[in-house]
């Protein structure tokens, strides 16, 4: 047989280069691909899931995908503690993932992946539009690129031992910042159980830092992306994070890992955390007991009212430079699994939250008891939040409800401007956390260590925008 071309078979099929523009089909195109003979091969990289039902449901799914489309699909997982350096060395050597899953805004990396513009206005042309929170983490707007595609993203609510906090008289948990601190200090004194919020180079330290900035309406920039960190409400916070760590906390937490919160609420040494439902999850098979203790409560309001949390998990895919020739079918994936969304929430026991609500729900065997009456992505997550189907026997009703409509509290980082280059870099090298670190084990005072992060942040922004990825303001 005859050897045809990329090129040769675009025109013998009659799919002309417009079948690559913005306005097309990247899905047609792609099935068009999958009818020719030669077999192809796809390789993502995933973190490893903190709910592992998702990854034992993901991993058959994919390959599953590829034997419809021709495809030999490859899953890796990895720990999150070794994406980003994997893929950066995947960078220097110019060859390894087609398709990478990040669960922080890789921005950074912009420079080193493909534009998805094509793939994301697909997605809201078949699918309506994308949630703010998904959007302002994988589109820059200095550039006016899409440097991924946001398939969906985490809630990070307060979780609480409600008995705890019953004793103290706080039966509904904390509303504040300011309740956290009187009330978790009474549960340390009084119960001997210290809060759950680290202060350490990790995942969850960095989302808890930046919605207590945001809480006390300051941050790292401004919606116009100007450097704003270095002012009176940063060191209010910082001054307040070191009072929560001399009354709530203890010595451990300048050493905690992303695991190390969810290991103490389990274990019953926390009496709150900022966390996804991950660790209610484990809880409920590993100790149910605690499961039916831990509520949940939104986002936690500052001094003048202002209530942020920080998404805890963004699923960013990225497609890199050098796998431009599986591009194609890495954004077939990317559509694929959006439009099969229904069951990526279900299998992960609802802690993905969709970024495109108005997908649809496929009718047929779903894998899951079916939603009555329900047409889109929202219908079923609605419905499960409104009726836990993960619920223990006799664990109490309604206790998902305060995270029912999530995305009008929650954030992306680099909140109120887009999760730019600048921002991906601060948070990769725990500017923040490192700032709060600094004050509350007495190595710098909150004036001095505020100055310090905000001089590291303007150095940060000064080389991207020397790059031409952010602009100069």
């Amino acid at each position: 047989m005859k050897k045809i071309s990329r090129r040769d078979f675009v025109k013998k099929a009659g799919v002309g280069a417009a079948g690559l523009a913005i306005g097309s089909s990247v899905l047609d195109l792609n099935k068009a691909f999958a009818q020719t003979s030669r077999r192809r091969t796809l390789r993502l990289l995933q973190w490893s899931h903190f709910v592992p039902r998702y990854d034992k449901w993901f991993d058959p799914y994919a390959k599953a995908w590829g034997e419809k489309h021709n495809v030999d699909v490859t899953v890796d997982h990895i720990s999150l503690s070794d994406l980003r350096s994997t893929f950066a060395a995947e960078i220097v050597a110019g060859r390894g993932h087609d398709l990478i899953e990040f669960i922080n805004p890789p921005s950074d990396f912009e420079p080193s992946v493909l534009d998805l513009t094509d793939v994301n206005k697909e997605a809201e042309k078949k699918f309506g539009k994308q949630v703010p929170v998904a959007t302002r983490s994988s589109y820059n707007p200095d550039t006016r690129k899409y440097y991924g595609f946001c398939h969906g993203w985490t809630i990070d609510p307060g979780d609480y031992r409600k008995s705890l906090w019953e004793k103290v008289g706080k039966p509904e948990g904390p509303k504040t910042w300011e309740e956290l601190l009187v009330y978790a200090a009474k549960i340390k004194k009084q119960l001997g159980v210290q809060n759950g919020i680290g202060l350490s180079q990790e995942l969850d330290t960095n989302m808890a830092g930046r919605a207590l900035l945001w809480s006390f309406d300051t941050g790292t920039q401004d919606e116009y992306e100007r450097v704003i960190l270095d002012n009176k409400r940063t060191v209010e916070a910082v001054k307040y994070m070191k009072d929560l760590y001399d009354k709530t906390l203890t010595p451990e937490v300048f050493a905690w890992t992303p695991a190390s919160n969810n290991q103490a609420l389990i274990a019953g040494r926390a009496s709150y955390i900022l966390n996804s439902i991950s660790a209610y999850r484990s809880a409920q098979k590993d100790v149910p007991e605690i499961a039916k203790d831990v509520y949940f409560s939104p986002a936690l309001k500052g001094p003048r009212g202002t209530g942020w949390a920080s998404e805890h998990v963004i699923y960013v895919s990225v497609i890199p430079k050098f796998a431009t020739a599986n591009a194609d079918l890495a954004k077939q994936f990317l559509l694929d699994l959006v439009a099969n969304y229904d069951r990526a929430v279900w299998e992960s026991e609802l802690y993905a939250t969709p970024s495109f609500f108005n997908a649809p729900v496929p009718h047929g065997e779903r894998g899951y008891p079916l939603v009555r009456g329900a047409k889109h992505v929202r219908d079923v997550f609605h419905a499960w939040f409104d009726n836990d189907p993960f619920a223990l026997p006799g664990e109490a009703k309604g206790k998902l409800l305060p995270l029912k409509n999530a995305e009008k509290w929650s954030a992306n980082i680099g909140h109120p401007g887009p999760a730019n280059p600048a921002e991906g870099e601060i948070f990769g090298t725990f500017v923040i956390p490192n700032m709060f670190a600094r004050v509350a084990q007495g190595k710098q005072s909150a004036e001095d260590s505020v100055k310090q992060a905000a001089a590291e942040c303007r150095k940060i922004f000064a080389k991207w925008e020397a790059q031409g990825l952010i602009k100069k303001r």
